[in-house]
């Protein structure tokens, strides 16, 4: 299947393209069909794509695929910087499969949800079609090989987040919340920009092989050049992935249809600047003071994001924030070079989030678009199966033990910042974790448990919260279960967002051979800076206790 790696790309392309210009003729049934089906045999090809990656030596995972030379200016086998070549080359290593499996995987899952929940949207097909061009952008960005590649995708996903987020532009709050988007990202990618231009200068050459291979023998460790090239690119993704202090547009993004947050938040956009990071391990590694920079605005993200979490109403809101605190931690991960347990993070993260986003969808479709948690209450038995699989993503976000995906990940990366020596980082990442497992529970009390509040709310909710309907007709009578193109997206979540924590094992194992330099740089840390050599088990049972103390406040 390695030889098909450039279908991963073009089956979603095939869809932009036939519901861009014939959506509009062919029915919206097979819109919605079709939109699916290219990012579903996405999703099988990468699973091939990585069988036969898992089938080949650990030290030869990595398969390149050139499809043509995009770019080729002056002589290439020159002296360094008299020749520029950029190939549109596809890469496809642990890292990358891992990556394609989530985007395509819970990708696909969206689309089939989209199909109800967008169900009477006037403008269906343009919404598919802006839907398939966020997953191609994103496996664009994923498989790259070099950087350049890499930044024509990171920009295409800030399109498709504008695009998608204005969906409805006709609303003046949607429209400006896309324009915020936009130009928030704007900031971010011209570091972002700026980094690549040093690394054409420093290196003379685009290509990660080229790069990462000359990085140790032209970069000095902890080096003015090498700080300055990975602060220019975490500015990026500062901004991509919402950390202090570009991350004032993520919240705003709720403007857009609710499947389009659970895209953004879990399965591409935000999750682009962590992967970029560990990407570019072998320049990290070079660069300690990038580093903990990387881990402090992390771990500062992670807190002040759940302070305001605590005390949001509107329930997509809870989540916004939730999500910058999430990614939060995986930047902390990454920064104390605990590389795979920040990217397993990641992957957890994508089905516990898009099942709750999934989840606060289903709510709205109940009540009529109703978004303000003060006006739910008692929901559970009128949509059960909406109710039970958003608590088990709830729970699995607040990390509860030992049977929720997010207990292993989150855990990880917590006690990462302990044996790394990072006390201070450490402690925040603790109370985060309490304040984590509060807001996550108050969230599922005040909408599935206690008093019936809804019966009392207003018949239309337009104005609240800026929100508007969000694709649905005020509620009026019972509240009732989503139908089961909604429900069973739900479920399939709920069941990862559980066993995919126990990956944990294979997991480190599986990227290990693309972390080695990181694995090496992480073990001489801990080695170096563990305070007071406490056992992992102990570390576990701590931030199982504050995760717990806060669910139970």
């Amino acid at each position: 299947m390695l030889q098909f790696i450039w279908l991963i790309p073009a089956f979603p392309l095939l869809g932009v393209l036939i519901n861009t210009f014939f959506g509009y003729r062919i029915g919206r049934r097979l819109v919605g069909i079709l939109a699916s089906a290219v990012v579903g045999l996405a999703f099988l090809v990468s699973l091939g794509v990585w069988a036969g990656l898992a089938a080949l030596p650990a030290d030869h995972r990595s398969v390149t695929q050139t499809l043509f030379t995009w770019i080729a200016t002056g002589d290439p086998s020159a002296a360094l910087g008299t020749g520029f070549v950029v190939r549109i080359s596809y890469l496809v290593d642990p890292l990358s499969t891992v990556m394609l499996l989530v985007v395509t995987g819970v990708g696909f899952v969206i689309h089939v949800y989209s199909i109800g929940y967008m169900a009477d949207d006037a403008s269906y097909a343009r919404y598919f079609a802006y839907l398939n061009l966020f997953i191609f952008s994103m496996l664009t960005l994923v498989l790259a090989d070099n950087f350049l590649l890499l930044y024509v995708g990171w920009e295409l996903v800030g399109l498709c987040s504008y695009l998608l987020i204005g969906f409805w532009f006709t609303k003046k709050s949607a429209a400006d919340a896309g324009k915020k988007a936009f130009i928030v990202n704007r900031v971010g990618d011209f570091g972002f920009a700026l980094g690549i231009f040093l690394i054409f200068m420093t290196f003379g050459s685009l290509d990660f092989a080229k790069v990462f291979e000359e990085a140790p023998k032209l970069l000095t460790a902890g080096g003015a050049t090498a700080t300055a090239i990975t602060l220019l690119l975490f500015v990026g993704a500062t901004g991509k992935s919402a950390q202090i202090p570009l991350y004032v547009w993520l919240p705003d993004a709720m403007e857009g249809p609710t499947p389009v947050s659970a895209l953004i938040h879990a399965a591409t956009m935000v999750t682009a600047g962590v992967y970029m990071v560990a990407r570019t391990h072998v320049l990290c590694n070079l660069a300690p003071v990038s580093l903990l920079v990387v881990a402090t605005i992390g771990a500062l993200t992670a807190m002040y994001a759940a302070s305001i979490g605590l005390v949001q109403n509107d329930i997509k809101r809870v989540m916004a924030y939730s999500t910058i605190s999430q990614l939060g931690y995986m930047f902390l991960g990454v920064g104390v070079a605990a590389y795979a347990a920040g990217i397993f993070h990641l992957f957890t993260h994508a089905f516990f989030k898009a099942l709750l986003f999934m989840g606060a969808g289903s709510v709205m479709h109940a009540l009529g678009g109703e978004l303000d948690m003060r006006r739910m209450g008692g929901l559970r038995k009128y949509v059960p199966t909406t109710a039970y699989t958003t608590i088990i993503g709830a729970l699995s976000l607040a990390g509860f033990p030992l049977v929720t995906a997010g207990f292993f990940s989150k855990g990880e990366i917590i006690n990462a910042a302990f044996e790394h020596g990072q006390i201070l980082l450490w402690l925040v990442a603790l109370i985060t974790a309490g304040m984590t497992g509060f807001y996550a529970l108050r969230m599922v009390g005040l909408t599935f448990f206690g008093e019936e509040r809804f019966r009392h709310a207003p018949a239309s909710h337009a104005a609240h919260g800026g929100h508007g309907h969000d694709g649905h007709d005020a509620h009026d009578g019972e509240p009732h279960e989503s139908p089961a193109v909604m429900t069973v997206p739900l479920i399939i979540l709920a069941f990862f967002a559980i066993t995919a924590g126990y990956l944990a094992g294979g997991f480190e194992g599986w990227l290990a051979p693309v972390f080695e330099a990181g694995a090496e740089a992480s073990h001489a840390a801990a080695e170096g800076k563990a305070a007071g050599g406490v056992s992992p088990v102990v570390l576990e049972i701590i931030t199982t206790i504050v995760a717990l103390a806060g669910m139970g406040l």
